[in-house]
């Protein structure tokens, strides 16, 4: 499973900064407020009807000593808990009633969070993918921290140090795209470009980066695909680093396509991803939890299942998890 240092050290030099802004490796439409105002008073427009799914309830034994192979949980939306060889390791948690700065304003949460940090095993490792509210928490983070302190390592993109720092937390690791960094034992973490865009104030759009993930633990390849549209990035990814045995995929927050095309996969798309980077198993992600966009909160499931029949690919290639499902790849 080695990697050409050479490729990646040529794509680690493509330019994505530039005036104190980041930006993706492929132009993309810009979407101003504007475009923001035409979709959100679109004449008869309404946000689709909220819905709460069934949460199941982690078993405590299996997350507190769980088996040598590898095992996921999610907790909603982006959030899950991994675990393989007794590393720990949360992917975006959002564990807020909403993805906002405000209590009473902003996506409301449908679907509570499988888990409490109360309820966590010891937490190793936190991936941070970009930090819109329904991806970075503030809350959730504080959270961690009182309870794991320095012991817990938060992995973040070009930019956030600075947040976290404000904060207490000083463990970090920041990466830019294509860079990595040894972990404890003979792990490795990887942050790999998505295509997306930063920002959490009217006037810090694109000053952080955005990533998406990928971890190598002992010959194992979990990749967190974070939020992102569709690009030829991924090709890249999968041919530095295919097979990868894990990826998490978002399917969700993607209508109407005229606005969220460049930033937000269908599940079309999503299964693209899944192609591209060679993953021998995926799991579907970023939807269920919140209303953040105009599609019915149970359409992003039922496309993925029609985009695999027409490519030919069991549902268990690419598995829809149930909230609160602790589960083991093949």
């Amino acid at each position: 499973m080695t990697i050409d240092r050479e490729r990646l050290a040529a794509l680690a030099a493509k330019p994505h900064f530039h005036r104190g802004r980041y930006h993706n490796l492929e132009r993309i439409p810009h979407r101003g407020l504007g475009d923001l105002l035409r979709w959100q008073l679109a004449p008869g427009r309404r946000f689709p009807q909220g819905k709460r799914y069934t949460v199941l309830r982690p078993d405590a034994h299996l997350l507190m000593k769980p088996p040598e192979a590898p095992q996921l949980t999610w907790l909603g939306h982006a959030s899950f808990l991994f675990q393989y060889r007794g590393l720990n390791v949360l992917t975006d948690p959002v564990l807020s009633d909403r993805a906002s700065p405000f209590r009473l304003v902003g996506p409301k949460r449908f679907t509570p969070p499988a888990l409490t940090v109360a309820d966590m095993p010891p937490i190793h490792l936190v991936l941070i993918s970009h930090n819109h509210y329904d991806h970075l928490d503030e809350a959730t983070v504080h959270q961690l921290h009182r309870r794991f302190g320095d012991n817990l390592c938060f992995c973040i993109p070009m930019d956030l140090r600075r947040w976290f720092e404000k904060r207490g937390i000083h463990n970090l690791v920041e990466l830019d795209w294509w860079q990595s960094a040894p972990l404890a034992g003979a792990n490795k973490v990887f942050c790999l470009p998505a295509q997306h865009f930063s920002g959490r104030t009217a006037t810090d759009t694109n000053t952080s980066l955005w990533c998406s993930w990928l971890l190598e633990m002992d010959g194992f390849r979990f990749y967190f695909g974070g939020d992102t549209g569709y690009g030829e990035v991924f090709r890249d990814i999968g041919e530095l680093f295919a097979p990868i045995d894990l990826a998490l995929l978002p399917i969700g927050a993607y209508d109407p396509r005229w606005f969220m095309a460049p930033v937000h996969v269908a599940p079309e798309e999503a299964v693209r991803i899944h192609q591209d980077i060679g993953a021998r198993q995926s799991v579907a992600m970023h939807w269920g939890t919140f209303v953040l966009t105009d599609e019915p909160m149970d359409e992003p499931p039922r496309r993925l299942r029609l985009a695999l029949e027409r490519q030919g690919l069991s549902e268990s290639v690419f598995r829809i998890m149930q909230h609160g499902e602790a589960w083991s790849p093949e």
